[in-house]
């Protein structure tokens, strides 16, 4: 039980002895005093005035009075300011904490609470490699499930892979096209690269050949526009209308129709052509289409394998979206029965939201092949006929906040009964100082890339503090990855979720910085601290601190922090956000080193001083190794 569970129950207690009337523990509420005022924690008193018909001052006074009486090994002192009753904790308290605590691994853990999550991250394309946004999506992935099963959850680690659909089809054309039989042994490229590249290639193509359809239409031509014809000659009426009219509120709508238009030629290029032919052909089954389609995909599952080992990345059950669009079908089939969607004279089927604030919304194309939402509706129903989840939590980018808006209103009004369950993790987009990356253009930064440029700058960094010359070579190689690892993990989990972010490698690595590396140097100096005190072969740890001896404000402060552990783990847990421990562990680190820079442990005034601090620094250590554990950071044992 946190120490603020316990001032409440305390406080809730006296409140009915003094009063006799009861408050619910719950309702109190209870902060941290503020660093100008005396006191350890802060009740509102405000709250209570009107039920009880006495002034905050007043208040403030009897309760103070009553719990410091009643509970003398919990509250030393308290005072009065302004509707506020701040309580000062015992240090006997603090003392029978750390000596209860300081060698207990598992602290902050909750105990089990028979509710199942699931947890669906990565959900990476078959058309290209792992890039440095999906390093943020399976970081923040793994950590929420990992902190989840911390509190006390069953937690199952899903993936979708989108193993179809026209982007496919992108690059198994243009390998069809470009390769001349080429493959990933032949060139040795790791796969989920060999095929990236041809996606590439094809946008290329297509961009070449949009710059000849172009041409044609400067000229007049508008052949190859076929049954887009109507939509293209309007786009371009619209657009010379508003550039004779030249005026700057135009610009945004020109700009729009512009990029309409160019979309729309990219459609009717030969290659894309080409490219929805065989998306069809797959939808069809046609063998040889599907034989190179088992074979590309197989190239990049094991591309994705040796990146997903590298960057500890893992899965209990992955699902495929080739395998999940055909029950979205069903779905779709059945809502038609019920009005719940509705035919167009195209034969598309759609789903009116207007209603709930949004639009209506494609669930299946007019040629009958499916959309993004239609195996999203057939895999929720699949992951919950397997798993009977109470929360489904889904990890990904705030791009698609409207998609997934559109699927949990969907689910809600088919009637399943998992539908309140589904949890959208919106998180923003990871930029780098140059801007934006674009898959298209062959600008995303490959993770594997990634990983390996963080490794080089660990290598240099811990070069420049030269302090690892006792090391072997393979503990350096080990140490270089932990570091990496831990800056890159730490840099892209120390930020809410729900925030863009720009990413710099150099940044990352700084031993003095918000970073992973300061964090993992911390545990190192406090690991070296206590294997130096076994060394010396003095240590007693049957030996009890004198409970009588005052603490030190920065003693106070740091043990103070080390409680608030398993509050910060159920903050967490309850906002689905790992940036909260990344916070709490680096500013715990830098109360450590605060503590350690104005007192001594190895050569503390008492004896029992020393070993309070060993019990002090044993269990920071604890939980800085505890909390970067959950962002998936390996801590080192020296540095």
């Amino acid at each position: 039980m946190s120490i603020v569970t316990t001032i409440k129950e305390k406080v809730a207690t006296e409140l009915k002895t003094l009063y006799g009337q009861d408050f619910a523990a719950a309702d109190l509420t209870i902060n941290s005093t503020k660093p100008e005022f005396e006191g350890d924690y802060t009740l509102v008193l405000f709250s209570f005035v009107k039920q009880l018909k006495k002034s905050p001052e007043a208040l403030g006074q009897e309760i103070g009075q009553a719990v410091v009486k009643a509970h003398p090994a919990l509250f030393s002192a308290y005072n009065v300011i302004k509707g506020f009753l701040n309580l000062t904790v015992a240090d006997a308290y603090w003392h029978q904490f750390l000596q209860e605590n300081h060698s207990n691994k598992q602290f902050g853990q909750l105990p089990v609470n028979g509710k199942k999550v699931m947890v669906e991250y990565s959900s990476p394309n078959t058309n290209k490699p792992l890039h440095l946004g999906h390093l943020r999506n399976n970081f923040l992935g793994w950590s929420v499930a990992r902190i989840l099963q911390e509190c006390g959850y069953e937690v199952v680690k899903s993936c979708i892979v989108n193993d179809r659909g026209i982007h496919i089809c992108k690059s198994m054309i243009a390998w069809q096209l470009f390769a001349n039989g080429a493959t990933p042994a032949s060139t040795g490229m790791k796969g989920d690269h060999f095929v990236g590249e041809y996606y590439v290639k094809c946008e290329n193509e297509i961009k070449r050949q949009s710059a000849e359809l172009q041409e044609k239409e400067a000229a007049g031509n508008l052949d190859h526009y076929g049954d887009q014809l109507p939509k293209a000659t309007g786009l371009l009426s619209i657009i010379e209308k508003l550039t004779n009219e030249n005026t700057l509120n135009n610009e945004d709508k020109i700009k729009q129709a512009k990029d309409d238009l160019m979309e729309l030629r990219r459609g009717v290029t030969p290659i894309m052509v080409q490219a929805k032919q065989m998306l069809l052909d797959w939808e069809a089954g046609k063998p040889d289409v599907m034989e190179l389609w088992r074979t590309m995909n197989g190239w990049v599952y094991e591309g994705f394998e040796v990146t997903y080992k590298r960057i500890g990345s893992d899965f209990q059950k992955t699902y495929y979206e080739s395998e999940t669009y055909l029950p979205g079908k069903k779905f779709v089939e059945a809502g038609l029965k019920d009005g719940i969607f509705f035919k167009k004279e195209d034969g598309s089927v759609w789903i009116d939201l207007t209603g709930e604030g949004l639009d209506e919304k494609l669930v299946l194309r007019k040629d009958g092949t499916s959309v993004y939402i239609t195996q999203d509706l057939g895999l929720a129903e699949e992951k919950y006929t397997e798993f009977k989840y109470d929360q489904s939590i889904y990890v990904i980018a705030d791009e698609q906040n409207y998609h997934m808006k559109v699927l949990k209103l969907i689910l809600q009004k088919l009637g399943k009964p998992y539908a309140d369950g589904i949890y959208h993790l919106s998180y923003g987009m990871v930029e780098l100082p140059t801007g934006r990356m674009k898959s298209r253009e062959g600008t995303v930064v490959d993770a594997d890339d990634m990983v390996e440029e963080m490794v080089n700058v660990a290598r240099q960094k811990t070069e420049e503090l030269g302090k690892v010359k006792d090391f072997t070579a393979e503990e350096l190689t080990e140490l270089y990855d932990i570091i990496a690892l831990g800056a890159l993990k730490f840099f892209l989990l120390r930020v809410d979720p729900k925030k863009r972010m720009i990413f710099n490698p150099e940044e990352s690595i700084d031993f003095h910085g918000f970073t992973g590396p300061f964090v993992q140097y911390t545990h190192a100096r406090i690991k070296s601290i206590l294997r130096k005190n076994e060394s010396d072969g003095v240590a007693d740890s049957n030996l009890q601190a004198n409970t009588s001896t005052g603490l030190f404000k920065l003693e106070k402060d740091l043990i103070v922090a080390l409680e608030q552990y398993s509050t910060i783990l159920e903050q967490a847990v309850n906002e689905h956000n790992p940036s909260v421990i990344a916070i709490y562990v680096f500013n715990l680190a830098k109360a450590f080193n605060t503590f350690y820079t104005e007192h001594s442990v190895m050569n503390a005034e008492t004896p029992e001083k020393k070993q309070f601090r060993l019990h002090l620094s044993e269990m920071t250590a604890n939980i800085i190794a505890s909390g970067m554990s959950l962002l998936g950071i390996r801590v080192p044992e020296r540095m």
